[in-house]
């Protein structure tokens, strides 16, 4: 921005000593004066409004709002979010995009959010609310507003729009919004889903070779045989489900299984003979037990 002060319009070599001057040349230079001292206020009460401020000026405490302007090519360090620490509490607690994105509160009784959707980012721009909430007993619930439609299912305990605990315990939310608030999407950032929408995708399969070892990384593997084959599964991870699926027979698969939960201890073995035999095994306590079967036989 280009500045208006025009320093050029001051005649610095008048008055001139020893003669008589003429009372125009002192009106001209003190108008100029003024009218560029009235542009520089002007111009510094634009940059005090505009501009970003590390500190007070002239004493007053600095506000630096951008008003939803946009910001690009930052590149930001030591970046931190005001948190709003509510109390405890009971009743209904506004959550304010403008004051903060962090709210903390303890419950002592049911408690219903507003989340004050007007002061949210407008439509096109993503506004972000974070609520840490400590339920302090099982006997309190959460209530959303109406306007928390998006990402709900699979929340832990919500049903009708109320949220309830089975635990005490302090539990953190995320209400996002991209649309000025009209429709908000809630995040448990605490607890996993109980439900997804849509098909869950697992792992590949893969088709196991004779005297191999069957893969870990897949959710299933099958079996295709020319002769009598056979191949191993090793130890796996906690919880992991493993299908294993007879495919084509020209002999039997004899998989041996390590830490085989139907034996006492060691391995043991499954044996596939005729196509379409299954088995489904998950590794639970250190040993692979067998939670499904079609056909195979154990030994």
């Amino acid at each position: 921005m280009a500045s208006n002060i025009n320093p050029n319009n001051i005649d610095t070599t008048y008055p001139v000593a020893g003669q008589d001057n003429d009372s125009q040349g002192f009106r001209d230079n003190f108008t100029n004066i003024k009218n560029n001292f009235t542009e520089a206020e002007r111009e510094i009460d634009d940059l005090q409004a505009n501009v970003i401020l590390k500190g007070e000026i002239g004493g007053e405490s600095v506000d630096n709002d951008f008003a939803d302007t946009v910001v690009s090519g930052a590149q930001i360090k030591d970046f931190s979010e005001v948190v709003e620490e509510v109390g405890t509490i009971s009743g209904t607690v506004q959550l304010d995009h403008t004051t903060a994105h962090y709210y903390t509160l303890t419950t002592n009784g049911n408690v219903e959010l507003d989340l004050v959707t007007t002061k949210f980012p407008p439509a096109g721009s993503k506004g972000r609310i974070q609520l840490e909430i400590t339920i302090s007993d099982v006997a309190h619930t959460l209530t959303l507003p109406s306007s928390v439609s998006q990402g709900t299912t699979g929340i832990q305990g919500l049903a009708s729009s109320i949220i309830t605990f089975t635990e005490a315990g302090t539990y953190i939310y995320e209400f996002t919004s991209t649309n000025g608030g009209a429709t908000v999407t809630i995040n448990d950032l605490t607890r996993s889903r109980n439900s997804f929408d849509g098909p869950l995708l697992l792992a590949s399969t893969d088709d196991v070779a004779d005297a191999t070892a069957i893969s870990l990384a897949t959710a299933v593997s099958t079996f295709t045989t020319s002769a009598s084959e056979t191949a191993t599964l090793a130890i796996g991870t906690e919880g992991q489900i493993k299908t294993l699926i007879f495919t084509a027979d020209s002999g039997d698969m004899v998989v041996t299984v390590e830490e085989a939960g139907w034996q006492a201890s060691g391995s043991g073995t499954v044996t596939f003979d005729d196509r379409g035999d299954t088995c489904t095994l998950q590794y639970i306590n250190a040993k692979w037990y067998a939670t499904a079967s079609n056909g195979v036989a154990f030994g």
